[in-house]
């Protein structure tokens, strides 16, 4: 989500190609824009310089009487959103996949060497995933605070009985469970250097993101639409990778947390078909306003206090690897153009008509730009990136 807005490209700078018409669609009548400026920090700070905010802040740009929209879909929501949830009794927890501490001491010393030689021959560039994937979910404040902000849907009191106020607490507890578990998996494996990924994840949440949604649901929800999914593909394709290097163990936890996103994707999915329905050319509008801003992954502000391109590098290796790339990000698009129907949107206004051109037209475009960004990228020498989170080892990009 500048050149590491998609989480994926060897050579990214193909994101920016991607322009939209001069049109800017819009929700409601326009909004004052705020601008700001931050000083530059001390040589001391220990901000990234990546936290800087740079783009344009817009707010609030859902028209007032568009609350009542979600207002009038409560009932909706508990009926079909609510439901997509599991009751905690049902739900799996980090310790079932974890050596037991209960057990006796040599017991409990044998599984911990049980799992080191299983992720022994795993390479260093999938644990540089690994521990993208984990700082993304580790960062889980910084979402909830997210969706809070959204208009007509925010929880006003930290314990409103509001259905979406009871979807974001419920949700955010599911998505809790998924740091939580990568993150002593990771430890235990001893592959990794903690103490900067543990720095890395304070700079993360302090630093916050800018996923340009302006306390806009109709935004909001489109954005964690497309999240989610790009979340289920990731864990997959670890699952996948760590089943094939040897710990069946790692690709369970990686394929249960991507189960997890797919139903969480299935519900964002859901409340984005039920605006498509009651307010077609509103919801298209805001799906092609998200689009033309390109989907931020949620950890685009990663920093370890020394490589301010580190999600950029992340990002790199991810599309090498194959666990999340530039293809997936058009399949994502075509995938919910699907799902939502919307070359078969009607009713729509002469406005929506034309944002509903652009999204439909768009994987195609994405997927040329990437086959010419790949070209250049294979006539260029290839280089490595040292990676604080495995002890500053090189990895190629």
């Amino acid at each position: 989500m500048q050149a590491s807005r998609f989480l994926g490209g060897r050579n990214p700078s193909w994101a920016p190609l991607v322009q939209s018409p001069t049109t800017q669609y819009q929700l409601g009548p326009p909004k004052p824009t705020m601008r700001f400026r931050l000083p530059p920090p001390p040589a001391s700070a220990t901000i990234s310089a990546v936290a800087v905010q740079t783009r344009p802040l817009r707010t609030h740009s859902m028209p007032p009487e568009k609350v009542e929209v979600f207002k009038s879909l409560e009932g909706w929501a508990s009926e079909w959103v609510l439901p997509l949830l599991k009751p905690v009794g049902q739900s799996w927890q980090p310790n079932e996949f974890l050596p037991d501490a209960t057990a006796s001491s040599e017991e409990f010393f044998d599984q911990v060497r049980e799992l080191r030689d299983r992720t022994a021959e795993l390479p260093d560039e999938f644990f540089v995933v690994l521990v993208g994937d984990m700082i993304t979910e580790d960062a889980l404040p910084t979402y909830q605070t997210m969706i809070n902000t959204l208009d007509g849907v925010k929880d006003e009191t930290g314990a409103s009985p509001s259905p979406w106020a009871q979807w974001t607490r419920s949700w955010t507890a599911e998505e809790n469970r998924h740091g939580d578990l990568l993150r002593t998996y990771l430890y235990l494996s001893g592959r990794v250097d903690m103490l900067m990924i543990e720095r890395t994840v304070q700079h993360l949440i302090g630093a916050g993101m800018d996923p340009g949604t302006e306390n806009n649901p109709y935004l909001g929800f489109v954005y964690t639409s497309f999240q989610e999914r790009a979340t289920f593909v990731s864990h997959g394709n670890t699952a996948r990778m760590a089943k094939e290097g040897g710990d069946p163990v790692l690709a369970r936890v990686c394929g249960t947390i991507a189960a997890d996103e797919k139903r969480h994707e299935n519900a964002y999915a859901k409340i984005v078909e039920k605006l498509l329905e009651v307010d077609p050319s509103g919801a298209m509008l805001a799906i092609a306003d998200m689009m033309r801003k390109k989907i931020t992954m949620p950890a685009h502000l990663m920093y370890d206090g020394h490589d301010p391109k580190l999600f950029e590098h992340f990002s790199a290796v991810a599309q090498r690897l194959g666990v999340y790339t530039a293809d997936d990000y058009a399949d994502i698009l075509e995938f919910l153009i699907g799902r939502w129907k919307l070359e078969k949107l009607e009713g729509l206004t002469a406005e929506a008509r034309g944002a509903q051109d652009f999204v439909c037209g768009l994987a195609p475009r994405i997927r040329k730009l990437q086959e010419r960004a790949d070209e250049r990228a294979r006539k260029m020498e290839p280089h490595s990136v040292k990676f604080s989170w495995i002890f500053n080892k090189e990895v190629v990009l």
